[in-house]
């Protein structure tokens, strides 16, 4: 069980100025659909949070969350790895962001699909291996994309390659569970590079899911 929680966040969250490069914080609202008779919609929660502050400066971002199990993840860029930090285990596991277990097998863009914070948004389908994936972006809210094209897992340079903007509203829908985060603020600022690197001291191992 523990493992399914944790594999559903890690697909979720790598699953995040205006125009080229969006810096600042974006706080999202999820919910979510259990398929499993032996997880309720409440233990998703719990587990996994109903709340993400996603931050984001240039290659960089970090999520966290307030569910019990899923504390934060962080992305280095530089490094091409995503860190994920679990209530139950001091160590920070890592992984390599180049691998993918998944695939895409057919991209599907539709316009004016949605209006979120008052940003009309355009959405990408993704039909993957593991379910299907929709986004939703505006591309005022702009990535560099070239900064991700080595950003495999999770199917996250799929997406940006197609939108080139960060997500205002996510719909993951897997055998497990129907994952939606919708954003409920947008928030521009400057933010510290610190705030995208590992404590002194931190214990990091490769994850083993």
């Amino acid at each position: 069980m523990k493992k399914i929680f944790a594999s559903a966040i890690i697909i979720f969250t790598s699953v995040l100025g205006f125009a080229q490069n969006f810096e600042g914080k974006i706080t999202y609202q999820n919910t979510y659909k259990s398929k499993m008779p032996q997880a309720s919609d409440e233990q998703f929660t719990s587990m996994l949070g109903s709340k993400q502050e996603y931050y984001m400066k240039g290659g960089d971002y970090k999520s966290v969350m307030n569910g019990k199990l899923t504390q934060w993840q962080l992305y280095i860029n530089k490094e091409n790895k995503l860190y994920s930090k679990m209530s139950t285990s001091e160590t920070v596991y890592w992984n390599d962001a180049a691998i993918n277990d998944d695939s895409v097998l057919k991209v599907q863009v539709n316009k004016s699909a949605a209006d979120i914070l008052g940003y009309k948004c355009d959405e990408v389908v993704l039909t993957c291996k593991s379910g299907i994936q929709k986004y939703y972006f505006n591309t005022k809210l702009g990535i560099d994309t070239k900064l991700f094209v080595n950003h495999k897992y999770g199917n996250w340079y799929d997406y940006l390659k197609q939108s080139n903007a960060v997500p205002l509203k996510m719909v993951i829908d897997t055998k497990e569970v129907t994952i939606e985060s919708v954003a409920t603020e947008i928030k521009p600022m400057k933010l510290a590079a610190t705030e995208f690197q590992l404590a002194a001291g931190t214990k990091t191992d490769k994850n083993p899911y």
